[in-house]
């Protein structure tokens, strides 16, 4: 028996959450099915291939391609909860939006998106590195330049599923052979150091979670070169699943503020972080939820 079911909880939209997978970017890290997803992962060191599809109010995980154990299918399902962010009671959230005049729109237009994670810690400041300063469109252009050349995969009915480099794959890596994939140097010299302190054991996400809070974590990641802290903010949410972060400077975040007729001075750090004091304990679901909003601008409803 290959399957796992995860039965659906509360607010919780599988259709939701596979549009943010999609959005038209061309992410190599996993594949979109007409019903579904599937997702190549590394579990103790074996390449492993999943797919999720929703079926009779439940989530059917479907091993591909591993080793069929008990043990196997146990990790499978403890990823997909962590991925999909399956554990968390949304109601409290939903009830925060609903109390506010010009988002209160959210849990029905967008009702059941999850925080969808980044499980690697690596692969998630590496995305972040990568994304610095040019638009998505070529990041994810340079990130599959990046997992085509040194990632593991396997080819699954004409299907090619990725996983992202290791950090000591990536620490060999010649400098001119980044460049020559139109890094830049600066972001070559970046990625490179951060593989370093990956394979050296210097930086982890065990060692993240030792400390005792975000802030804590935020400025052990502060003190990497290449991490500012848009890229600590991010990180943190996606990879940590920390609900109290603010990537402040996120462009996209930004507009769909003004979008909301909620900031129109960019550099308004005091009004940003009084709306965000509404939504204490829950400042990176409305992160994401407002750049869910991005998507549909006409949807909005008319500022005030």
């Amino acid at each position: 028996m290959n399957d796992v079911y995860l039965p659906l909880p509360p607010h919780f939209s599988f259709d939701e959450c596979r549009w943010f997978l999609n959005r038209n970017y061309d992410d190599c890290l996993h594949c979109l099915t007409p019903k579904g997803l599937s997702k190549a992962v590394l579990l103790d060191e074996e390449l492993v291939v999943f797919s999720v599809e929703e079926a009779a109010e439940q989530l059917e995980i479907r091993l591909l391609h591993g080793s069929a154990t008990p043990r196997r299918r146990e990790q499978l399902a403890t990823y997909v909860r962590d991925w999909l962010d399956l554990e968390r009671d949304l109601a409290p959230f939903y009830q925060l939006l609903s109390q506010h005049p010009t988002l209160a729109y959210m849990p029905e237009a967008f009702g059941g998106l999850r925080l969808i994670g980044i499980a690697d810690l690596f692969e998630t400041l590496c995305w972040c590195i990568i994304g610095q300063q040019i638009n998505l469109t070529f990041a994810y252009t340079l990130k599959r330049r990046l997992v085509e050349a040194f990632g593991t995969s396997v080819t699954l009915a004409g299907e090619r599923h990725y996983v992202f480099p290791t950090p000591g794959t990536l620490a060999e890596v010649p400098p001119d052979t980044l460049r020559a994939m139109q890094f830049s140097r600066q972001k070559t010299d970046y990625v490179l150091n951060l593989a370093a302190l990956f394979r050296d054991g210097a930086l982890s996400r065990d060692q993240l979670l030792t400390l005792p809070t975000t802030e804590a974590r935020r400025q052990a990641l502060l003190a990497v070169k290449g991490i500012g802290v848009w890229t600590a903010n991010y990180a943190l949410m996606k990879n940590l699943k920390a609900l109290d972060c603010i990537p402040y400077g996120d462009i996209g975040l930004l507009n769909a503020l003004r979008d909301h007729g909620l900031m129109q001075d960019r550099n308004d750090r005091a009004g940003l972080d009084a709306l965000f004091r509404q939504f204490a304990g829950w400042e990176s679901y409305l992160v994401f939820y407002l750049w869910r909003s991005l998507a549909v601008p006409a949807s909005l409803p008319p500022k005030p």
